[in-house]
């Protein structure tokens, strides 16, 4: 397998010559998924656009499979690379099945009659993306999720060795979302067709990536695998957050921590039972401690955000006397404490003498 499958090489980009974004390295392997993420308007559409030709590329240069990209005919692109970008088709009588076959028409004659095989391919594509349903209708009476899976059939109908998307969940529900990427997934590892796209969605595209570009400003931020680039201050600095975080452990984006520096609740958990919990307390703007929480319980990924202040406990030690008298502590300055369900084990047994403090208070909900 060629380790330089897709490279872009000191690339130049922009309009008019006008350099937007500047010194773009990448190596791309064949069949792997590369995604591009950033702000609005950082660039990452100009790359997109500049790959495919669309645009006219500044500086640098891209490199398709040991050829450069500007010295392969239009024709013979058609056929490698396949392009769904967010300009939507404006199309007059042309049903779903139309546009999809006009990804058949780079192997078609000149006047691009499709051979009983192409129709086949057609009938596959649609399958593909669960839309065989859909080929009858008109393409502008559909919704933009169904032209979404339009374009991709259309693209897949191809047969392309690259497919290069720009934002291709923008219009879809949740469930339309997941089908999308799983079938981009599939292709990618089942079929070594390499994906290079944006997506808005982060969560998404850490888990579905081998890949991430960060773009901002005149330069690409970084570029790594979803564990080296999906870290907190990394994330923070790229989009440019201020009012709240990003955490990499559920692949969320956090409101600010309720305001206030002293707690008016106390919340016992452990192994996501305080999640919800927490949620509403930041949602109700409700200032709040956490523990007693082992730092690789799930609970604590959320409390460390959200809470004032978290008591902890290195794994798998019993809860000792110091982490003990902090939660009573803590707990003492709340007018509630809330029990969120958590099971009482060896290690944790101490936590019945807090859920017992509490209930002497009067404080336990």
């Amino acid at each position: 397998m060629n380790e330089k499958y897709f490279e872009l090489s000191n690339l130049s980009v922009g309009y008019n010559k006008n350099v937007l974004i500047h010194d773009i390295c990448l190596d791309i392997k064949k069949g792997e998924i590369v995604t591009l993420i950033g702000p609005n308007g950082a660039g990452k559409s100009t790359i997109l656009k500049s790959i495919t030709r669309q645009l006219e590329i500044i500086g640098g240069q891209v490199m398709f499979d040991t050829k450069e990209i500007r010295s392969i005919s239009y024709k013979e692109l058609s056929k490698k690379m396949a392009v769904v970008l967010t300009e939507r088709l404006k199309t007059e009588l042309l049903t779903c099945h139309d546009i999809v076959a006009t990804g058949r028409y780079p192997y078609t004659g000149r006047l691009g009659i499709l051979s009983k095989e192409d129709e086949d391919k057609v009938d596959e594509a649609l399958k593909a993306v669960n839309a065989l349903d859909l080929g009858n209708r008109d393409f502008n009476a559909i919704s933009d999720g169904q032209k979404q899976r339009i374009l991709l059939a259309r693209a897949i109908c191809q047969e392309p060795e690259v497919i290069i998307l720009d934002e291709p969940t923008s219009f879809l529900d949740i469930r339309y979302k997941l089908e999308l990427l799983s079938i981009l997934g599939r292709m990618a590892k089942e079929k070594g067709i390499t994906i290079i796209m944006t997506l808005h969605e982060i969560d998404l595209a850490q888990k579905i990536s081998d890949k991430i570009v960060c773009v901002s400003g005149d330069h690409i931020t970084r570029y790594g695998t979803p564990r080296e680039v999906f870290k907190e201050e990394i994330i923070k600095e790229l989009y440019g957050i201020d009012n709240g975080f990003f955490d990499p452990m559920f692949g969320s984006i956090e409101l600010m921590k309720p305001e206030g520096k002293e707690p008016e609740v106390f919340v016992i958990s452990s192994g996501g039972t305080g999640i919800p919990v927490f949620r509403e307390l930041q949602k109700t703007n409700t200032p709040f401690a956490a523990g007693i929480l082992y730092t690789n319980d799930i609970d604590y990924q959320l409390a460390r955000l959200l809470a004032c202040e978290v008591v902890t406990e290195e794994p798998f030690e019993e809860i000792s006397d110091k982490a003990l008298g902090r939660a009573e502590e803590l707990m003492g300055k709340c007018s509630r404490v809330i029990n969120a369900g958590v099971p009482i084990g060896t290690q944790n047994r101490r936590l019945k003498e807090l859920l017992d403090l509490a209930y002497e208070q009067g404080k336990l909900k």
